[in-house]
């Protein structure tokens, strides 16, 4: 009596992941495109604003060669392969983070098959492959929750969020006295060298950005209280002028976007189209506007996709002929062992390279920098253990709540080590945040861990 129902359950799950796979691949399609016009972006935009942009793709040792085109085909096929993980995975953090790291990878190989730097091409990109699927591997499929021992009311829940509310905008005030500048986007980079402030000041804003202002905005979404929702976006909209960063400009329209593509689409979705979009448009822009739209397709395909990952080309080609750190660049370990670096690593790789002040993901710090490329593998392993326990202390909660309040992560990850995303940025308060609230905060959310690989969630 059941095997038709289950049948036709099983057609439906396998037809939601086959589009699901379409999609990636379009993404995939979309990426190529993409990684070609940043290696011939001077021919496209000219001299003049090149040099406005301070881009010149061969100084970044960016090239594509179309004789080496049946490489990547390779690499594209290998990656199709992969996305049929995210199309059986249920939606999760480790969902969210993961897909921007596959796409990270994939833009690596891409690179790595083109790149000028003398060192194993073939050992550094086997490793970088066989690091996406270990961490891919418990990050995407490791969300049995944990029991909430200790949990918040729904009133303490409200006060908790508006105290994050009060304390981010004191925050704000504090790092408004040591820095507050009002310029162009574009003109960012001249003035924010001349900023300074107390180490103290500089993290709590970092925090307040990154995870709390952005939990906040999500909670009173969920809970319903939306001009809180909309105070929660003018703080993060004042913190532009305070650290002058690409990612506090657009963060207020950041998590509009991703609430409103929560409401409207599945969270696997969303993820997807979070990173396709954004770069489909810069693609697009490119080739109808030209040098007109040069600005976006830096900001966008360049320096938020394409740098992740050309880092680790460099850092592959540095640590190929420098020792390895063994992980004293965390500054709790440098004091309590031998380290060969005194200075931190970003300012090395500057003066090195000169490509600006070089941080990088956790694949290219905790993996190659610490412990060289056949180890690396190992250690992406064990950071997605971490990811995977954000899974299971958020499990439970609607899907679209932890998008949105989540939603600054993945692109600060592509940029920083795992130590410091953690600790810095605030992901391990993140993680505390997520455990502690109430999984019945919204009447109408469908908590993640009992959906189903196709199941749409909303607020």
């Amino acid at each position: 009596m059941n095997r038709i129902p289950q049948a036709a359950d099983g057609s439906r799950r396998f037809s939601e992941a086959a589009r699901l796979c379409l999609t990636i691949c379009s993404h995939i399609a979309i990426f190529s495109v993409t990684l070609v016009l940043v290696a011939r972006y001077d021919r496209l935009v000219g001299p003049d604003v090149r040099a406005a942009y301070l881009f010149y793709p061969p100084i970044f040792h960016i090239f594509y060669d179309a004789d080496q085109l049946h490489v990547v085909a390779f690499v594209i096929a290998v990656f199709a392969c992969l996305s049929w993980l995210f199309a059986i995975a249920r939606f999760s953090f480790g969902y969210f983070v993961g897909f921007y790291f596959y796409t990270m990878i994939f833009g690596y190989l891409w690179l790595n098959s083109f790149s000028d730097l003398e060192y194993n091409h073939k050992l550094a990109g086997l490793s970088a492959a066989v690091s996406l699927i270990t961490f891919l591997l418990p990050a995407l499929f490791i969300s049995a929750p944990l029991r909430q021992r200790f949990k918040l009311s729904m009133l303490a829940f409200d006060r908790m969020l508006s105290l994050i509310l009060l304390l981010s905008i004191g925050i704000a005030a504090v790092g408004a006295i040591y820095n507050f500048r009002v310029v162009a986007l574009p003109d960012i980079y001249r003035f924010r060298e001349q900023m300074s402030a107390p180490t103290i000041v500089n993290y709590l804003v970092t925090m307040v950005s990154s995870v709390l202002l952005p939990f906040a905005f999500a909670g009173f979404v969920a809970r319903r209280a939306y001009w809180l929702a909309f105070a929660v976006l003018l703080v993060l909209l004042a913190l532009y002028p305070i650290t002058l960063t690409k990612l506090a400009f657009f963060a207020p329209l950041w998590l509009l976007l991703m609430l409103l593509l929560a409401r409207l689409l599945e969270a696997r979705v969303v993820v997807i189209l979070s990173l396709l979009v954004p770069m489909l448009v810069g693609v697009i822009l490119l080739l109808a506007l030209g040098s007109k739209a040069a600005f976006f397709f830096y900001i966008v395909d360049f320096r938020q996709i394409t740098i992740p990952a050309l880092a680790l080309d460099v850092y592959n080609d540095f640590f190929s002929w420098h020792d390895l750190t063994h992980f004293c660049q965390i500054t709790v370990l440098k004091p309590l062992m031998r380290c060969p670096y005194q200075g931190q690593l970003s300012v090395l790789l500057e003066e090195q390279y000169r490509l600006g002040n070089y941080n990088a993901s956790l694949f290219a710090t905790e993996g190659i920098a610490s412990v060289g490329p056949l180890w690396a593998p190992v250690v992406t392993f064990a950071c997605g253990l971490v990811f995977a326990l954000g899974n299971r202390l958020s499990a439970g909660l609607p899907a679209d709540f932890i998008l949105v309040s989540a939603a600054i992560l993945p692109q600060i990850l592509l940029n920083v080590p795992l130590s410091t995303a953690m600790v810095s940025h605030g992901m391990g308060l993140l993680f505390l945040l997520w455990y502690l609230t109430p999984r019945a905060m919204s009447g109408t959310g469908r908590p993640a861990s009992a959906m189903g690989t196709d199941a749409p969630t909303s607020f």
